[in-house]
């Protein structure tokens, strides 16, 4: 640590203004930050002007999901959405929407009174009315729970902290209101008991009637003395025994998130003199680690967003974001990873049809409406890389059958000019993607060269690993055939044969580590006419942004060796999701969506630095590749508590003073050293 505080400051200065500088000829869009980063590593949101304001925000147990939508209007009182999802509460038929959620307005509430005057908490649309107190807000603050800060009235009697938080492993959902008396006499403050159920029909119920109930705790009367606080807490839960109800313990599940926060934050921590990069790491650890659920079928990582819970996809899961878990120490990240390729291989089978896009409802049927996006591909590659990465050699033994089929039906669909043709890509038809298409195609050669690695790794024959490394040769070259092109005057690719615009999914040669037209490609992505204030346009002239492809260009830009401009863009780009209009997490897509923070898109997110700014490319369950892009102006950087390659330990990547750079590594008290020349590689082995 003490090295980063020697030259913190200065390097943020020079830092700050050479980013500056550089995003100016960039012309990169001024911005106006909405939110500050605190000394706890999380955001704050000071209410001043600026007004009204409107944002949401979702949160993720092992049982329940909890998007809240905020607005704050013009005299600082709030209006809240509560939308609370139950995944593995069902309805008929078996879909992928067929989980249970319920909506619970301000009005909803208990009503809360101070010295038996009432609390307004929402005065949105019809004010307050004489003699009611008005809630007013102050600040809001994320971390893992919603916190709003607020006073009861224009004269200070009466503070609140107002908390929102799903349960870590129940089908519930917590809001707290904490109430302290900063006045210098006695407040009498009180909240109504209420508890209102909605059970649902039984006919149209999977397994049994669900029972969905808002619920006051700790209501009643209370008289607080100077400096004195009480707690009031309404609890949003489902249960299939509503008779047999157990007592809540509000301040016990915030307990339990919190230590579940930092039991996600505490492994694989980074450290760069760029105080938003660290920070926006630290939040999308959160969202993509958070967004597991407890199913029948074991752990399942999902998506979120009001829609995607409880079931998987080869993009979501077996592509994005389980390569991130075998890095991130976390055991249920894992756990769901292992059961997502586990799920998968249950459906292949000896005639090589498709495994199914996506696996729902708890397991217990598929979705497959877009028919062959690649999925086999995407499969392949994030298991290899898992695999690989993760350095259990039980679990690449497990992973195995299911890397070699999907390699294998790839293989079947290479047609006549040498490359893989499916029936979409993972946009799933929103946009064109011909027979065959530009990701699909990359995502099978780095699955081809994975497999070589992990060939030898299981000690299998030289002829399987020669045999994979001679596909991708011929893969490689192929893909430059087929898909190499001018469009626009930049030499970079068309994503399917007959495409004549520019595409945001150019970007994956460079993420699969192609750079034959690494130049033009990076100059493409970063022209006006895909680079938009939002990061990558899905296509060129449009208006439609999926952050999935942003984030895989960041990582492939980097691992091209254009650091001084990818770190401008992603300073850009992260700050604006962690500081901006909407935060603080990566996003799917708008228009479609409304920006919804998708919990994979996170785990892309910290794959940037793992695999793009630290150059980390898996090679055997205990050695990697290490091409670190250490920016000019960043005298050192580091990620910490990595737990990979069967092994946990801390990466350093210093500069030395002839220019050359330090890889370090920390294993316990042993301490390994590599010294390469700037844009070298290091062959590592823990």
């Amino acid at each position: 640590m003490k090295i980063f505080k020697d030259f913190l400051f200065s390097t943020l200065v020079i830092l700050f203004t050479h980013l500056t500088i550089y995003a100016q000829q960039q012309n990169l869009p001024v911005q106006n930050d909405r939110w500050t980063i605190q000394q706890n590593g999380g955001i704050s949101w000071k209410i001043s002007n600026r007004l009204p304001h409107s944002d949401h925000i979702e949160m993720s147990g092992e049982k329940v999901s909890l998007w809240v939508g905020y607005r704050i209007d013009t005299p600082g009182l709030a209006n809240i959405t509560r939308t609370v999802v139950f995944p593995t509460f069902r309805m008929l038929p078996d879909d992928t929407r067929s989980h249970i959620t319920h909506t619970f307005q301000d009005n909803e509430l208990p009503r809360i009174y101070i010295d038996n005057k009432l609390l307004t908490i929402n005065n949105a649309t019809q004010g307050v009315a004489a003699g009611d107190i008005p809630l007013k807000v102050k600040s809001i603050s994320q971390r893992g729970i919603m916190r709003i800060s607020a006073q009861a009235g224009n004269t200070r009697l009466v503070d609140i902290e107002r908390s929102l938080f799903p349960s870590v492993d129940k089908p519930l959902a917590v809001e707290k209101f904490k109430l302290t008396n900063v006045s210098n006499k006695p407040v009498t403050v009180s909240m109504e008991k209420l508890k209102r159920e909605v059970t649902t029909d039984s006919l149209t119920s999977k397994s049994s009637p669900h029972t969905v109930i808002i619920k006051s705790v700790n209501d009643g009367i209370h008289v607080l003395q100077p400096g004195q606080s009480s707690t009031f807490s309404i609890c949003y839960l489902a249960t299939n025994h509503p008779n047999t109800l157990a007592s809540v313990n509000p301040d016990l599940e915030e307990k339990h998130r919190e230590k579940r926060i930092a039991e996600i934050m505490r492994p694989l921590q980074l450290q760069t003199p760029d105080s938003i990069l660290n920070t926006e790491f630290a939040f999308a650890k959160i969202r993509a680690t958070e967004s597991i659920f407890k199913t029948k079928s074991g752990y399942m990582h999902g998506p979120g967003g009001l829609s995607y819970y409880a079931a998987i996809w080869a993009n979501d899961q077996a592509e994005y974001v389980s390569p991130y878990f075998a890095f991130s120490g976390d055991s249920i990240g894992n756990l769901s990873a292992m059961n997502c390729y586990r799920l998968f291989a249950r459906y292949m089978n000896p005639q090589y049809k498709p495994i199914p896009s996506s696996i729902v409802a708890e397991g217990d049927t598929t979705w497959n409406g877009a028919g062959d996006r690649g999925d086999q591909a995407m499969i392949a590659y994030g298991a290899a890389r898992y695999a690989l990465t993760s350095g259990n050699i039980d679990s690449a033994k497990k992973l195995w059958p299911l890397i070699t089929w999907c390699l294998e039906y790839s293989r079947r669909h290479i047609n006549q000019q040498g490359v893989v043709t499916s029936d979409a890509d993972e946009l799933e038809g929103r946009f064109p993607a011909g027979k065959a298409n530009l990701s699909t195609n990359c995502l099978y050669y780095d699955a081809l060269i994975s497999a070589a690695f992990l060939s030898k790794q299981l000690h299998l024959s030289g002829k399987i690993t020669a045999g994979y490394n001679q596909e991708a040769i011929r893969l490689k070259a192929n893909i430059e055939k087929y898909f190499g092109a001018s469009i626009d005057n930049y030499k970079t690719y068309k994503y399917y044969e007959t495409n004549n615009t520019l595409r945001a999914w150019i970007c994956m040669p460079l993420a699969m580590g192609i750079f034959d037209r690494s130049k033009g490609t990076i100059d493409a992505l970063f022209s006006p006419q895909l680079w938009t204030a939002d990061g990558l346009a899905t296509e060129q002239g449009k208006d439609t942004f999926w952050d999935r492809s942003t984030l895989y260009a960041l990582r492939g830009v980097l691992q091209a060796g254009e650091t001084e401009k990818a770190l401008t863009f992603l300073h850009y780009y992260s700050r604006r999701r962690l500081l901006g209009e909407h935060v603080p997490y990566p996003v799917e897509a708008y228009p479609e969506g409304n920006q919804r923070h998708l919990s994979a898109e996170s785990g892309l997110y910290c794959r940037i630095f793992i695999e793009g700014l630290f150059g980390i490319r898996p090679t055997g369950l205990n050695k990697f590749n290490c091409t670190p892009r250490l920016p000019k102006n960043w005298k050192v950087m580091a990620l910490n508590n990595i737990h990979a390659f069967g092994a946990e330990f801390d990466l350093t990547v210093a500069k030395q003073s002839d220019g050359k750079i330090e890889i370090s590594i920390l294993k316990g008290m042993s301490r390994h050293t590599y010294i390469i020349q700037n844009g070298e590689t290091a062959y590592i082995q823990i």
